[in-house]
């Protein structure tokens, strides 16, 4: 018992912030105030004006500029731009009005810096804590050089984590949080709000989700085709893929390298140079319809409708998406079936199993086994392929003047069109929200109610 009393007692402090503000000394409380002055009591002096240095950049930040981003978010800006005679010049002078997407920018960044200035707080306040802990208890308080030696040891994430930090909050949340507030107001062509707008709150999304609306229409439209095109994309690529996989990999094929080169030496060229080949190659001018004009297997006023008609279209863009992809399906699946136990096809032999039998008892389930997230991430990847539908039909053909997307859009290019062509900024975050919503929660759970998942060391 005193073997266990003694290990209990040399556990770690716990430097937590409600340790520091129950526990902590005067000092330490009072860095809640003046952040560092527990460090500076410690003899961390260094440390200690760094952390008041960010204090007081903080402070005058917010009162020059912050507490005004602050103030403008909830309205958004009121004053238009006003045009103004001049009567000495005789000509017509524009006074500079409330700009809306720099104020909702600009309010996004301060409420980001904010949270990041609490989270340092909160470090400050540990670190006075850790100081105080360790003064008391007779034991060595680091000083700054020693500090910055563990940036090289022990603390060496910090010092790598950092810039892809600031990095990946400057790049990433505060564009990504940025759109999402765009979602709830009236940035959009329609009525002229492009410059000052207000905040609309669900109007966007109950816009898209009433049907009887031409936006709500097309959504419900693209949503529907992107979810068959992601299915047959990600399906029949897996399929072929397999088929061939299997095929070279039996032990009676010859030259397997050779063939697996001429799959993927599609690989080698880009594939948005094979698409804009293929997409001239199968206009009505094209490659194609001329060659079949001339072996006399269609008329030569006619041309088969590829990229014209909808449903052509849309298995056209299929099809060639087998052409594009099956040489990765190929290369991961070729892994896989190299992998499998040759005792299981052995033992199953001897039990007297056929080809059909050790496919789908073994083969099948073993490469779904360890492709079920590949496959979840093909999915998510064929939902939002922009470059296939962009690069090859454009979305097209359109058959409804009224609508902004075409037959083969799907919502990644319909979000593009709206946005830079339609300027309907709006509509399009909605639609970045919602393409979020449904993979995100799609993809969960699908993996969590898959084998692999449930199952970690089935095979």
């Amino acid at each position: 018992m005193g073997f266990l009393k003694k290990r209990v007692n040399n556990f770690p402090t716990p430097y937590t912030v409600k340790a520091a503000a129950t526990q902590g000394g005067n000092e330490t409380k009072l860095s809640m105030l003046v952040m560092g002055f527990g460090n500076m009591v410690h003899k961390q002096t260094i440390k200690g004006l760094l952390y008041l240095a960010v204090e007081v950049l903080y402070l005058l930040f917010m009162i020059t500029n912050g507490l005004h981003c602050l103030s403008m978010l909830p309205s958004l800006g009121s004053v238009p731009q006003q045009e103004v005679w001049n009567e000495a010049l005789q000509i017509y002078e524009y006074t500079q009005g409330d700009n809306s997407v720099l104020i909702l920018l600009y309010g996004v960044a301060t409420v980001l810096l904010t949270a990041l200035m609490v989270w340092f707080w909160c470090e400050a306040l540990k670190s006075a804590y850790k100081a105080e802990c360790l003064d008391k208890e007779g034991k060595h308080v680091n000083t700054f050089k020693e500090d910055l030696k563990t940036l090289l040891h022990e603390n060496i994430q910090k010092l790598l984590m950092t810039p892809s930090l600031v990095f990946i909050f400057g790049l990433t949340v505060l564009p990504l949080i940025f759109m999402i507030c765009m979602a709830f107001t009236n940035y959009s062509k329609i009525g002229n709000h492009l410059v000052l707008f207000d905040w609309v709150g669900l109007d966007n999304f109950k816009t898209l989700f009433d049907s009887s609306s031409v936006l709500g229409g097309t959504f419900w439209s693209v949503l529907g085709w992107t979810l068959i095109w992601a299915f047959f994309a990600t399906f029949t690529n897996y399929i072929f893929g397999m088929m061939l996989a299997m095929i070279i990999n039996r032990k009676d094929t010859r030259a397997k390298g050779f063939w697996r080169f001429c799959f993927v030496l599609s690989c080698a060229v880009p594939s948005f140079v094979s698409l804009l080949i293929m997409r001239t190659m199968l206009q009505p001018n094209g490659a194609v319809n001329v060659l079949l004009r001339q072996l006399g297997w269609i008329s030569a006023d006619t041309a088969l409708p590829f990229f014209t008609n909808p449903t052509w279209a849309r298995v056209t863009v299929i099809v060639i998406n087998i052409w594009v992809g099956v040489p990765y399906t190929l290369l991961q699946l070729t892994g896989v079936l190299q992998n499998i136990p040759g005792e299981l096809y052995e033992a199953a032999r001897v039990d007297g199993a056929n080809a059909i039998q050790i496919f789908f008892k073994i083969t099948l389930p073993y490469m779904l086994f360890i492709t079920t997230p590949y496959l979840i991430s093909t999915f998510t990847g064929n939902v939002n392929n922009f470059n296939i539908i962009y690069l090859l039909s454009g979305g097209d053909p359109v058959t409804d003047l009224a609508s902004t997307a075409g037959k083969t859009d799907l919502l990644v290019t319909w979000l593009y069109k709206l946005t830079i062509d339609k300027q309907y900024y709006n509509i399009g975050a909605v639609i970045g929200i919602l393409t979020f919503i449904i993979l995100a929660v799609g993809a969960l759970f699908t993996y969590q109610n898959s084998k692999s998942y449930k199952e970690e060391e089935g095979f």
